[in-house]
This record gives structure tokens, C-alpha cells and sequence, in this order.
């Protein structure tokens, strides 16, 4: 199987765009710089990578809730969480043509561009802005959030009263979030505008700790669970220096891109710093008391955060393949994805336009779009369609032929092994359900 450093990012960048994963953004007018679009098959799969996720951080989960907070909050949220005086990076210009790089990216102190020479380092904040209502002044500024976090916490003594928790609990969130990067790149790996799945998990003072590693483990195994391969992921611990300005500890998973290392998620424990602040601005009373030590304090917080589009493109860098097509001269290409992530989980290929294979055809077809995400191709050879459902991940293809007329079974075809059973139609959908469920 490719290795996740050989692939071609050029070829992966390619087949998002034909076969309708990832668009440029605004393509017709030139694009702009860093935002992407989903296509059909894209929306498909960052809906399975937040769906496998909140299936496994709250329906699979006794003692985690969800919310969906505002985009737009009061001002004030960013001045309690740090971020208007501390969510910056080093930024420096390059004399000559003028390119801009976050300093923290550069090794020398040269322009990578054109070895002219830079200013020295500045810091710029990365939260962008904008202004609620007709007036542009400064009492009507909003920022864009740049994390989803803090609709967490100013909700906590919401969701408290409403819920009725006992600590430890958490309460997750996938959302848009915004960040005015200064070096955006690597495809939709580091964007400006992009979604996050986090969850802030809230733990009494002294066993923080042990949630902190007992999260770290769990967020790890996920990624695996749904098909990358271990030897492309690691953990790794941030030094002092790294912590952010809330962090006492906190540990990246990183995946082996074409580029190399680089973060997935981060997991940290981010003390009392949260609750605590927004409770000095805020003035309400934001501790919790515990009925069993009779005590009132502030959690301390341990916080899974990833990127759903950096995971969709590591699950997509993952899955690349190409191998030898037996009998044929073209290279097989095939995203090898999990069956929860892949966009199509069926598609139904009549062996032909014959006039008598295509009503039996539409007629599974029909049967099973209420069940599972399913596609229609007719258009081509056999060996064609094959090739087009293994190049976008779809696990499954049941072809009905002549055979069909006769005995009323189809066969599927597996993806990655390109081994056959045939069943009759009415067992199908239960066989697809069980295949999809535990694999072929």
C-alpha cells in the first residue's frame, strides 16, 4: 500500500477536485487564498468524520452532553479567554518582495522567497473582526471566534442547571471557526475559515491528570479505529515554552503527512484558567459545588480539540492508493476508507444499458437510498464504473445482470480485495447493513 509520504499531493488535490471532494473556493473569480469548498462526495465525508465523532464523544458516552453556541459572541468572551492580548503569532516581512511568514516557520533569517533580508519579528493577532449593526466604531466590533471552546464555557452554568451533571462531564461541539493565518497552505490543512470538533471536559481539581492521559489514549485510538495506520500517527508532548497561556499540559496527535509531521488534535488540560476568568469579567459566580465534599471551586478542564478538515485530509492521504491493475494497463487507483467515512457506501452498476437489466437496476437502486448513501452508474464498461467507485471509496458495488432476470440475486463486489458473493435481492440490504457493520 502507498505510504503516506509518497503520495503525490498533487494527484490527491487532483482526483478532490474531479471527482468532486474539494473545490476552490470563488474558482470562477480567481479563488481566495486558503478557503476551500466541499463538493457532493467532500460534504459526504467531513459529514461521516463529525458524525463518527460525535457518535463516539456523546451517543456512545454516558457523561457528555451537546451544544451548538453562536459563532458571533460578546466581545468581553475574548477578553476573559486571553485571546484579544495573547492569541497572536510572530509575523515578519521581507524587505525585497515583501512576503509576509510567521517567523516561528523560518529557519534563518532570510526570505525563503528570495533570500532577501527580514524586519524583525512583530505580533500579530489572529482573530478576525467585524462590526454588528450599521455603525463601524469600536463599540460595535465582534470578533469572528477563533475557537468553538468558549461557547463552552460561557454556557457552563447553562448546561449545569439545565442537566442537572455531576462532575466529571463534558459537553462537545463541532462548529465554524475563523483565524486570519498568516502563511495558510498545504491544501485545507492550515485555512482560514475551517470546523472543529472539541470538547471541554470538566473535572474536579487533583484528578485532572489522569482525565488528561485517559483522553489522550481515547482521542489516539479513535483516529486508528477509523483505518490510519499507527506507523503514520504519534503523540507528542508540548514543551514548556509551547504551552499555550491556559495550558499546564497538553499533548498533539500528529499524522505523518507528505510534508511531514504535523497536528491533528491537541489535548490539554487547561487547569481552572477558563471559568475562572470569565466569572472576574462576567461577574457571575461560575464554580461548582460538590454535593459529596460539601466544597465549591472551579473544574479544572481537559479539552480534546481537532480540526475536522485536517482530519477528513489525513483520512484522505491515508486511504490514497495505486497498484497494478491485474489484465490491464491502467494503475488501479483507490482510496482505501473506512467504511463509516466513505462518502458512497453502495453503488449499483447494471451490467449494461440493456433494456432489461435497467428497470431491475433502478428498482434496487430505490430500495436502497433510504438506507444507505447510494449511487446509480450506468454511463461505461463494467471494469470502468469499478474503477470510478474504488477511486472515490465507495466499499461496495452490486451489479445486476442477465443472471439477475433469472434468479432474482445480485453480486457484490468488495473494494479492496475485489472478491464476489452473490445474494439474492431480498437479503440484500440486511447483507450490506451486516458488511458495512463488520466489514467483508
Amino acid at each position: 500500500m502507498t505510504s503516506a509520504r509518497s503520495v503525490d499531493m498533487d494527484k490527491l488535490v487532483s482526483l478532490c477536485k474531479r471527482r468532486g471532494f474539494i473545490y476552490q473556493s470563488s474558482e470562477i473569480y480567481g479563488g481566495l487564498g486558503s478557503v476551500w469548498d466541499y463538493g457532493p462526495l467532500g460534504v459526504e465525508l467531513k459529514n461521516n468524520v463529525k458524525a463518527a465523532w460525535w457518535r463516539s464523544m456523546v451517543w456512545e458516552r454516558d457523561d457528555v452532553v451537546g451544544l451548538d453556541a453562536a459563532i458571533l459572541m460578546h466581545p468581553q468572551t475574548w477578553v476573559a479567554s486571553g485571546h484579544v492580548e495573547s492569541f497572536a503569532d510572530p509575523l515578519v516581512e521581507c524587505k525585497e518582495c515583501n512576503r509576509r511568514f510567521r517567523a516561528d516557520d523560518l529557519e534563518g533569517d532570510h526570505c525563503p522567497e528570495c533570500g532577501g533580508e527580514l524586519t524583525e519579528p512583530r505580533m500579530f493577532n489572529l482573530m478576525l473582526r467585524s462590526f454588528l449593526g450599521p455603525v463601524e466604531d469600536s463599540a460595535h466590533q465582534v470578533y469572528m471566534r477563533p475557537e468553538t471552546a468558549q461557547g463552552i464555557f460561557v454556557n457552563f452554568e447553562n448546561v449545569l442547571t439545565t442537566t442537572r451533571r455531576k462532575l466529571p462531564f463534558g459537553i462537545a461541539q463541532v462548529g465554524k471557526a475563523f483565524r486570519n493565518e498568516i502563511t495558510p497552505g498545504n491544501f485545507t490543512f492550515r485555512t482560514r475559515e475551517f470546523e472543529q470538533m472539541e470538547m471541554e471536559y470538566f473535572v474536579r481539581p487533583g484528578t485532572d491528570d489522569q482525565w488528561l492521559h485517559r483522553w489522550v489514549d481515547e482521542r489516539f485510538n479513535w483516529y486508528k479505529r477509523l483505518g490510519i495506520r499507527e506507523e503514520n500517527l504519534r503523540l507528542r508532548k508540548h514543551e514548556p515554552h509551547e504551552l499555550a497561556h491556559y495550558a499546564k499540559e497538553c499533548y498533539d496527535v500528529e499524522y505523518f503527512f507528505p510534508w511531514g509531521w504535523a497536528e491533528l488534535e491537541g489535548i490539554a488540560n487547561r487547569t481552572d484558567f477558563d471559568l475562572k476568568s470569565h466569572a472576574e469579567v462576567s461577574g457571575r459566580d461560575l464554580t461548582y459545588f460538590d454535593e459529596e465534599t460539601h466544597e465549591r471551586y472551579y473544574p479544572y478542564v481537559i479539552e480534546p480539540s481537532g480540526g475536522i478538515d485536517r482530519a477528513a485530509l489525513a483520512f484522505l492521504v491515508d486511504a490514497y492508493d495505486e497498484e497494478a491493475d491485474p489484465g490491464h494497463r491502467e494503475v488501479r487507483t483507490i482510496l482505501r476508507l473506512h467504511r463509516d467515512l466513505a462518502p458512497v457506501k453502495v453503488a449499483v452498476l447494471p451490467l449494461s444499458r440493456n433494456e432489461k437489466l435497467v428497470p431491475t437496476a433502478h428498482e434496487v437502486h430505490a430500495m436502497l437510498r433510504p438506507h444507505l448513501m447510494a449511487q446509480y452508474d450506468d454511463a461505461q464498461s463494467i471494469g470502468r464504473r469499478y474503477r470510478r467507485q474504488d477511486e472515490v471509496g465507495t466499499p461496495y458495488c452490486v451489479t445486476v445482470d442477465f443472471q439477475t432476470l433469472e434468479d432474482r440475486a445480485v453480486t457484490i463486489r468488495e473494494r479492496d480485495s475485489m472478491e464476489q458473493i452473490r445474494v439474492p435481492i431480498d437479503s440484500l440490504l440486511a447483507t450490506l447493513r451486516q458488511k458495512l457493520e463488520q466489514g467483508w
